[in-house]
């Protein structure tokens, strides 16, 4: 009887445990080349289910998201998943340190949680120059329903996905680059996959609005180059949002976006009913571009003035509205806490990493971009893999950058570039941009506390400036030209992430690396083992699978 008793008790607990595992959202990609002309001229581009953008993915905080891609191209493919954390789970990353790509005509299924996040993001094929034939799309993620959101529901939401555009084919860039050229000027600037020419003409809006509704917006700048501002005509923007934390409200009558970006902000359909333009315009370069789109009231029956919002100017301006992004302390975001209960300028420093990033040509004559004199090449065996089967001291060489660069960096040396940090350790990284050229980066698998952000060159008295109390947590940062950036953050997540520019160029040729991050437990509780699903390839493609690394 007492062992019958304890059968049921552990066949309901494991019931219990089934039915409490959270929702899963299925999606099935067919990705193809198809044609696109948002300028006239046709270009090969990368289709999702035949679409550009591609289909959004629609789901809520701790869902389960299963992705069947089919490669349909004749070259091999991965998809990354833009400020997705990944917690435990760097396999599902979708980059070329974590996982083999899917190669012409096979499939991969991607299976990953949203844990514990809420917010705006978006997806993109992160091999080569992919990103700038398209292959993108919006990922949002809604809060529970029985975690509060600061703000009403809205009437309707709608996105705004923004950013340059080449008109070469991502083949011919590539090729460009690997002869030693630059990229150069992009030919113009896309909303959702296509720029309205002129106002005065019957234009599909993005979307209809009722008087007196509000619309939330989610904007994110998908580009491979150029900062952009946003701005709608004749309506402000209440800032709610941005990279999975709920912010302070403040109106703005026009947003910097930095490539790799996204925002989610409220407007109110309060003015006269017409036409109103949707501007997004490049920032901090020589040349102009501008990309335009409509929004309309219901029954409007004029076009959008032609007197058009002026973009602002300067990089200072830009510098001053981050200033302006506040964590808003007292909202729950994806758990019921407020978001202020954690204390992050109260958590003790306990290591340093200064990032500068810098350009030169190789021996051969070459343009590299590098990290901390080291230019990044992706080995044919993954990272993570190469870890995971002990064999990483075969493919790649840990810490070849110092925490503490030298001031003046000459030479560069082109290998993987993968730097050891230490499990739960508290960090501070400085990004220094001794250039002329806006930087964004991004770093997968965290959130960080962006503290501070000056111009000059970073010093230890720099801290005293830190924002310490109610800095955003979010995945990018920007560098401006000349100045150095600060975040905080807890390596806690274990695994391989990438840091990496958001500046196609720079990305491809070297200005990235990986973070490896271990658990001495070697538990499941910090990290999963190797999926059975997993691709493997490079030196471990025939190699006994090892025993489970994490118990």
């Amino acid at each position: 009887m007492a062992r019958a008793a304890i059968s049921v008790v552990m066949l309901c607990l494991f019931a219990a445990t089934v039915i409490a595992e959270d929702p899963y959202v299925y999606y099935t990609w067919n990705v193809s080349y198809g044609t696109i002309s948002p300028f006239g001229a046709p270009k090969q581009a990368i289709l999702i289910n035949d679409q550009f953008p591609g289909p959004e993915i629609n789901c809520s905080s701790n869902n389960n998201i299963v992705v069947n891609v089919f490669n349909n191209l004749d070259e091999p493919l991965l998809f990354t998943w833009h400020g997705i954390q990944h917690r435990k789970n760097s396999w599902q990353d979708g980059t070329p340190g974590t996982m083999c790509p899917i190669l012409p005509g096979t499939n991969f299924t991607y299976k990953f949680q949203v844990k514990d996040q809420i917010g705006t993001y978006f997806y993109y094929p992160s091999l080569g120059l992919h990103r700038t034939a398209g292959g993108v799309g919006g990922l949002r993620i809604f809060s529970r329903l029985l975690i509060p959101v600061p703000y009403p529901d809205p009437e309707a939401e709608h996105w705004f996905l923004i950013g340059d555009y080449y008109a070469k084919s991502h083949t011919a860039l590539k090729q460009i680059l690997d002869n030693g050229g630059s990229l150069g000027m992009p030919n113009g600037v896309l909303i959702n996959g296509e720029s309205v020419k002129h106002l005065h003409r019957d234009n599909k809006p993005q979307f209809t609005m009722k008087p007196g509704k509000t619309y939330k917006l989610r904007i994110c700048n998908v580009g491979s180059k150029d900062s952009l501002n946003f701005r709608i005509q004749g309506h402000p923007m209440t800032l709610v949002e941005t990279e999975g934390s709920h912010t302070v409200q403040n109106a703005y009558e026009s947003l910097d976006v930095h490539v790799g970006q996204c925002f989610t902000v409220l407007i109110t359909a309060n003015q006269e009913p017409r036409e109103y333009a949707v501007i997004a315009s490049t920032r901090f370069t020589p040349y102009i571009l501008e990309g335009k789109a409509i929004i309309s009231y219901e029954g409007a029956k004029k076009h959008a003035s032609l007197f058009l919002p002026l973009s602002p100017i300067t990089w200072f301006w830009s510098l001053n509205q981050f200033r302006t992004f506040r964590w808003n302390l007292t909202a729950s975001a994806a758990r019921p806490n407020p978001q202020g209960s954690y204390h992050y300028g109260q958590i003790n420093i306990t290591r340093t990493i200064k990032i500068v990033n810098s350009v030169a040509r190789d021996d051969s004559g070459k343009l590299r971009y590098a990290i901390n004199g080291v230019s990044h090449v992706d080995p044919e065996t993954p990272l993570k893999l190469a870890q995971y089967y002990g064999v990483g001291d075969k493919v790649f060489q840990y810490n070849l950058i110092s925490d503490s660069p030298a001031e003046y960096i000459n030479k560069i040396t082109v290998a993987p570039n993968v730097l050891n940090a230490t499990f739960r350790d508290f960090v501070e990284i400085v990004f220094e941009n001794p250039t002329v050229s806006v930087q964004s980066y991004n770093l997968d698998g965290y959130s960080f506390f962006l503290v501070g952000m000056e111009e000059g060159r970073w010093s230890p008295d720099k801290r005293e400036n830190y924002n310490l109390l109610d800095a955003v947590s979010r995945h990018t940062v920007q560098v401006f030209p000349n100045s150095w950036s600060a975040i905080l953050l807890t390596f806690d997540n274990a695994g391989m992430w990438n840091l990496r520019s958001e500046n196609a160029e720079n990305r491809y040729l070297g200005q990235q690396m990986y973070v490896s991050v271990l658990s001495p437990e070697k538990s499941l509780r910090d990290e999963y083992n190797l999926p059975l699903t997993q691709q493997v390839c490079g030196i471990v493609k025939d190699m006994p699978v090892p025993a489970p690394v994490y118990h």
